[in-house]
């Protein structure tokens, strides 16, 4: 737990690098204005709301490995992220003789998708942590303080570290960088459970299996 705590921490930090760079890229793209600075906050928002319904759906199923799908979320938004600066200049420049209308939807549209998966990140590990901890209430508590803190120090970060010394673009690829680490550890921590769990069943296996020889040898005994 005290992994994927840091690493829900780092997903947070990467989170809020990339709200404040994608904002002023698509400010510096659209215009500053306030029907934009709406659009990019209500992506914003509502992607984040929408992922956290998905990914509360889909850990509701105990079967499902939470721990690889958060592995796969945080990949994707890092793999997203990397590409995003490029992706974003390159619908800019294809949009500009659309309507204010047409330009808002795909600029939402443009958002929507990652804060998607960002926002499914929660549910996912709040699943895996009722799971080992039977306490709902305890699990979300953590995990989104932990998020917030992160994100809250990368609002700070971003403005005082990144941005200044490395620009847009770096502080981009230092996020995606984080997202993609979160995702190797993650996944090696769904690998590293996956044998254990395999152990596990073996050893009960065999200890049912001698359980059921001595039975067996009792009964010819008999």
């Amino acid at each position: 737990m005290r992994i994927l705590s840091t690493l829900f921490f780092i997903s947070g930090f990467a989170a809020l690098v990339y709200q404040v760079v994608w904002q002023r890229t698509l400010f510096a793209i659209y215009g500053i204005n306030i029907e934009s600075v709406t659009v990019v906050v209500t992506a914003f928002m509502l992607g984040l709301g929408l992922g956290s319904l998905a990914g509360g759906a889909v850990s509701k199923d105990p079967r499902r490995p939470v721990v690889l799908l958060f592995a796969a979320v945080e990949a994707t938004i890092g793999l997203f992220g990397a590409v995003s600066l490029p992706l974003f200049r390159g619908v800019g420049q294809a949009t500009l003789a659309l309507s204010p209308a047409a330009v808002a939807f795909v600029t939402f549209l443009l958002i929507l998708a990652p804060t998607m998966l960002m926002g499914s990140t929660l549910p996912l590990l709040v699943a895996h942590f009722t799971r080992l901890s039977k306490n709902v209430g305890r699990s979300v508590g953590l995990l989104y303080f932990i998020n917030t803190l992160g994100s809250a120090l990368a609002s700070v970060v971003s403005v005082v570290v990144l941005l200044p010394r490395l620009g847009q673009g770096h502080a981009v690829h230092v996020a995606a960088l984080l997202n993609l680490a979160a995702a190797a550890t993650a996944f090696v921590l769904h690998q590293r459970q996956k044998g254990a769990s395999g152990e596990t069943s073996s050893s009960s296996s065999s200890s049912s299996s001698s359980s059921s020889s001595s039975s067996n040898a009792a009964e010819l005994a008999r």
